[in-house]
């Protein structure tokens, strides 16, 4: 595991060494340089040595230097990629290196060797005889790889705050993703919260040629939604087990010790039961809770234990108080890069387990396999309701009441036609209709996302966007013509939620603490094998994960199967009216936000005081502005490229 930095063009290149220092908190371990002077080219890495620990320095290149190599992540099939290499005549100078399989598999099959990959990665190649770089990132979006390209050249990196290095790069807020971010809580897509600098998206090449600067971007996988396979229940049930035992298994490659999160939910108890199925032998675990008044809610420790004590092992439990939030919130902040309104507890899990392992598995990626958090629900109901009610004006009465939160098929079973059908045989018709109309509609995004378009433009946010965040989301959903709702909405949060929040954040997170997080769930084998079941078989609106539970049943104590999903997040609605309300009120303040002219003054009278006085329940909304005026802070004001070392308690002073 690394971060990594390319740079072409001797503006880029001359800060190639201060970029780099930028990254040693993702490898403290060793670090490298490599510059080319007939082109300008430099490359540079920080490792966290974790396979091969002796020989696999980097940059690193092939036998004859034509080719140089530096490399994020992990191969984990590099163990079957290497003997057809050396069979192949390739010279091998480390023992087992994936790094050096890279390189040599690109010799061979240039783009295409991307299909014969499984690990997560992001890396940059520099090809001599071709004058290009040639980068890639993995299918998924597990590791990261930010990049910039203009008349002063080109330059990418793991981490956004390098290119921030390079005096060229303007600090200009892009306001369409900030306008985007108020509704997701994370920056979705291709752009960054900067104009100028770039994400390369999951599941593509880019190549940057050397003698016109241009840029060119491919790709080269997607998730399947159409190939089906049928197979009897039980059948599929078999394929899950072996195939997420398969995964774990992957991910136990490592010359380092491995440890596991464990939050008290079903995937991550799951990934436990396995590492002991493959015989890991007594597993490290690492669970974070709260006991606080009033935060009993948000506490899973007791089931965390009862894993733990259902496998032995050797487990470890840290209680969070918010003060210790207040004293790591800009740091985290300066680690995230771009603004995130989600949740934070990941940090102290992965802080807390770097200090006695370098690898960490974790149960990301397991929700949107298995029923997408339910969220074609409301695209199935409304399905149905037009089935029910063919005149217009019983639709849009159905429509307004899935506005105000409510369930259309309860307001159905209520009145509306169809609903005189006795409750069992209405479930029994239910099951057998065909929900393939598309899908969603426009409407249905609305009551489902934290702000919705007409919102910000009228009291949240002042620029005007190019786009709308309903636009963005339903030109995702447009690549699924043919699918059923329940494969569209997965196929969107693998496009947008999973890459750009939680797969984002477990990097940042994992990294910023020198640690080295692994996800089963996100194997791409495993999510093609989950998604050749039939949805209709895959997931079941009224249990969303049953046949996973099915799969895995065995391995996981009684009490956790059939408990509700709470979520691994801190107690944010309570810490927002104490530990948190002076650094709320001084950011938000309706003053500031006028001086500042992005977000709008009236966002404080309508979200901020109702949610700070107890009248309102807008957790979402505050904490989304809240750590977007700390990103401001931090990155903005302060203009800062390393770490801060001010607190937020100085900053609400």
């Amino acid at each position: 595991m690394c971060g990594i930095v390319a740079t072409v063009g001797s503006r880029c290149t001359e800060r190639l060494t201060a970029m780099n220092a930028l990254l040693r908190h993702r490898g403290p371990d060793d670090d490298g340089e490599f510059r080319d002077p007939a082109t300008a080219v430099g490359l540079a890495m920080r490792r966290l040595s974790i396979l091969d620990l002796e020989a696999g320095h980097q940059p690193m290149s092939n036998e004859d230097d034509s080719i140089w190599i530096v490399f994020n992540g992990e191969i984990y099939n590099s163990p079957d990629l290497r003997p057809p290499l050396v069979a192949a005549g390739h010279p091998f100078k480390t023992s087992h290196s994936d790094t050096e399989v890279l390189l040599h598999l690109y010799e061979d099959k240039q783009e295409k060797m991307l299909d014969e990959l499984n690990g997560m990665f992001a890396f940059v190649i520099f090809d001599r005889r071709r004058r290009r770089l040639f980068a890639a990132r993995d299918r998924v979006g597990k590791k990261p790889l930010y990049y910039t390209a203009g008349p002063a050249g080109f330059a990418a990196a793991s981490e956004l705050k390098c290119l921030l290095a390079l005096p060229h790069v303007e600090r200009r807020l892009n306001e369409q993703s900030l306008f985007h971010y108020m509704s997701l809580l994370y920056v979705p897509g291709e752009e960054s919260i900067f104009q100028g600098i770039r994400r390369l998206p999951p599941g593509h090449w880019l190549s940057y040629d050397l003698g016109s600067s241009a840029v060119t971007i491919e790709k080269y996988w997607d998730l399947d939604l159409i190939t089906k396979e049928q197979c009897s229940e039980e059948v599929w049930v078999e394929r899950i087990r072996e195939g997420l035992r398969e995964s774990v298994r992957r991910r136990m490659l490592s010359d380092v010790p491995i440890g596991c999160s464990l939050s008290g939910g079903l995937d991550s108890a799951a990934i436990v039961g396995l590492l002991n199925e493959n015989g890991a032998g007594r597993v490290k675990t690492y669970s974070i809770g709260f006991e606080g008044p009033e935060e009993e809610a948000w506490n899973e420790l007791p089931r965390a234990r009862e894993v733990a004590q259902r496998w032995g092992t050797e487990h470890h439990e840290l209680v969070l108080q918010p003060q210790r939030l207040l004293d790591d919130l800009v740091r985290m902040v300066w680690h995230l890069d771009e603004p995130y309104g989600g949740g934070l507890p990941s940090w102290y899990v992965f802080e807390f387990m770097s200090e006695s392992v370098k690898v960490g598995l974790t149960g990301t990626g397991g929700d949107e396999a298995f029923g997408s958090y339910g969220k074609f629900r409301n695209v199935e109901e409304s399905a149905l309701a037009r089935r029910l009610c063919r005149s217009p004006r019983a639709y849009t009465a159905l429509g307004s009441l899935a506005a105000n939160g409510g369930s259309l098929l309860r307001h159905i079973v209520a009145g509306l036609p169809g609903s005189a059908l006795p409750a069992t045989t209405r479930r029994r018709w239910m099951d057998k209709l065909d929900f393939s109309d598309g899908p969603c509609g426009r409407y249905f995004f609305r009551p489902w996302y934290y702000l919705s378009d007409a919102v910000k433009r009228q009291v949240v946010v002042q620029a005007q966007s190019r786009e709308s965040t309903v636009d963005l989301l339903e030109r995702l959903l447009e690549a699924t013509s043919g699918a059923s709702s329940r494969d569209a909405w997965a196929y969107l949060d693998y496009k947008t939620q999973l890459p750009d929040e939680f797969l984002m954040m477990t990097d940042r997170f994992s990294m910023a603490h020198s640690l080295e997080a692994r996800a089963p769930f996100v194997d791409h084998t495993f999510i093609e094998l989950v998604f050749r079941i039939p949805d209709s078989v895959r997931t079941d609106p009224r249990d969303l994960k049953r046949l996973l539970k099915k799969a895995v049943a065995d391995l996981i104590p009684p009490s956790l199967l059939n408990a509700p999903k709470s979520g691994f997040r801190i107690p944010t609605t309570l810490w927002l009216r104490g530990a948190l309300r002076p650094l709320a009120e001084r950011l938000l303040a309706p003053a500031r936000l006028q001086k500042q002219g992005v977000l709008r003054p009236e966002f404080y009278g309508e979200f901020v005081r109702p949610h700070l006085n107890g009248e309102a329940d807008f957790t979402n909304q505050v904490w989304a502005a809240l750590m977007y005026q700390l990103w401001h802070v931090v990155f903005i004001e302060e203009r800062r490229t390393e770490a801060p070392a001010f607190s937020v308690t100085e900053i609400a002073s």
